[in-house]
Formats: structure tokens, C-alpha cells, sequence
């Protein structure tokens, strides 16, 4: 009697232990993480207004807030550059516009949801490649800037705003569509040769059927 009755015992205390960890069990199961918010800063903001105002899509101040008038510009501007209509500075945008993303920016990837469907079926559009000027690149633009008086730095190699300024009186002067970016265009009118990596893209991009 004492054997079973100890047997009793022992699978009594088994039995509690065991409904004693099934809570505990289940708090401890792992969460899923949550995806990281994509959120631009405030200097973003601000060199976003500055993009949007020489866009001639916003008139307000460079403030650095993104206020309502700044979310129907970015909206304007995103529809015109085959982005989706969301009116947030999203990575997309950001990357389209040539404004720096911070490293733990590039850390979040891009959303296909981010460009603008091709049509109303819900077919996404192929996403656009973004043309990038190397450091080389800019360094040549900024010294044939430099010689033709529309800019007064030095040669550094950075797509900074008093560049971006020189560009736009360059684009202006030369019949090019005035954009403040050393895009294909630009390069090709200041005889700077491609990379290519830039020639690949673009022979890709003129050999894709249009609608």
C-alpha cells in the first residue's frame, strides 16, 4: 500500500509540474519580430522640400516638418516619377530624388508596393532603375563645372547642394530637362564616358517594350 500510494504521489507532483509550465510554455513561444518603419529624418525632410520647390510642386518653407502642404507635393512628385502615390518619404522616393539614406536606412529594403502599378488589372510595372553618377563622375563634373564658372567648390566627389545648383544652371544653359542630378543625360552632353554597369542599364531600358 505505501509503494502505491507513493506512486500516487509522485504522478500527483507530475501532473502539477506539467500544468504548471503549460502557461509558461506558451509566454515563452517566440514572437515574430516587427519590420522595421521606414522614417525620414529631419535634414531628408528638409533637402526633400528643397527638390520639391525647384519641382515647382511646393512652395512652402524648407522646414524640415513633413506638414500636409510637403505630403500633396511628395504625392504630386512621386506620381510623376513612377512611384505609388502615398505622399510619405518612403526609400523609394528618397533613393529617386538622390538624397543619401542613412546605414541603418538601407538596412529596411524597398516594398514592391512603393512604384506605381503598370495598370488597373494590379500588374506591378517593372521597377525603374536608378541611375547613379560614381564619385569619379562627379569629380569630372565638378571640374568641368568649375571651369565653365557655374561652380565655385572644390572637386570632392560629393552630389552636394552647391553641385546640385551648378548642375540645374548647367541643364538649363545645354536644353536639358533641368532635374539638379547627374543623370545619363547630363554626363553624356559634359563628354564624361559611362560606366558599364550605366551602358547595360540603358541599353536594357531602351530595348524594354513601352505601352
Amino acid at each position: 500500500m505505501r509503494r502505491i500510494a507513493v506512486a500516487v504521489f509522485t504522478i500527483a507532483l507530475l501532473s502539477l509540474a506539467a500544468a504548471a509550465q503549460g502557461p509558461d510554455a506558451a509566454t515563452t513561444t517566440e514572437s515574430k519580430p516587427k519590420p522595421k518603419v521606414f522614417r525620414a529624418n529631419k535634414d531628408q525632410i528638409t533637402q526633400v522640400q528643397g527638390r520639391l520647390k525647384a519641382a515647382n510642386v511646393y512652395s512652402g518653407e524648407a522646414t524640415g516638418k513633413l506638414d500636409d502642404a510637403t505630403r500633396t507635393a511628395v504625392k504630386t512628385w512621386q506620381g510623376g516619377n513612377g512611384l505609388k502615390k502615398t505622399g510619405t518619404l518612403n526609400r523609394a522616393t528618397l533613393e529617386k530624388m538622390g538624397i543619401a539614406l542613412t546605414d541603418s536606412q538601407k538596412l529596411i529594403p524597398i516594398p514592391e508596393s512603393s512604384y506605381a502599378s503598370a495598370d488597373k488589372k494590379g500588374t506591378n510595372e517593372t521597377k525603374r532603375v536608378i541611375f547613379r553618377a560614381t564619385k569619379d563622375q562627379i569629380t569630372a563634373a565638378q571640374t568641368k563645372l568649375k571651369a565653365g564658372n557655374m561652380y565655385s567648390g572644390e572637386s570632392s566627389g560629393k552630389l552636394d547642394e552647391p553641385t546640385r545648383d551648378a548642375l540645374k544652371k548647367y541643364q538649363e544653359a545645354n536644353g536639358l530637362k533641368v532635374t539638379r542630378t547627374l543623370n545619363q543625360a547630363t554626363l553624356e552632353k559634359m563628354g564624361i564616358e559611362l560606366t558599364e554597369k550605366q551602358k547595360a542599364s540603358s541599353t536594357a531600358t531602351a530595348a524594354s517594350p513601352t505601352k
